[in-house]
């Protein structure tokens, strides 16, 4: 399994504030969800763009992608949060940010990493 799976050996040290680990997880799992419905909006916006030639005030969605670049830098700074709360090392942080890039990964992800680190803070 990859690091956004299971976690390097690194990423599996003791959490130092649980509460605050909890508040930056919650955080996270809000942004990986909109983001993902936000990719999914963009990904119809694009289609509308290029496969049927509705460019301009035709779009209906022509202005989704600042919107959603500006709830994507919210996603990155959700996950360095919630990273750096729970000891990830950097490589991790950033795959777990590029999932944010690919059409319904964020959500496979934002389940992974919850289970995962749902389970590390259970355990005490």
């Amino acid at each position: 399994m990859s690091d956004v799976d299971q976690g390097t050996t690194s990423d599996r040290g003791a959490i130092r504030d649980e509460s605050a680990a909890r508040k930056a997880l919650t955080f996270f799992k809000v942004m990986a969800f909109v983001v993902g419905v936000g990719l999914l909006v963009l990904v119809v916006e694009m289609v509308l763009e290029y496969a049927t030639s509705m460019s301009g005030e035709q779009n209906p969605l022509k202005w989704w992608p600042q919107p959603h670049g500006f709830i994507y830098m919210v996603y990155l700074v959700a996950t360095a949060n919630l990273g750096f709360k729970v000891g990830w090392s950097l490589p991790r942080m950033v795959g777990v940010m590029l999932a944010g890039c690919v059409p319904f990964l964020s959500f496979w992800v934002e389940r992974q990493v919850a289970r995962e680190v749902e389970g590390r803070l259970g355990s005490r």
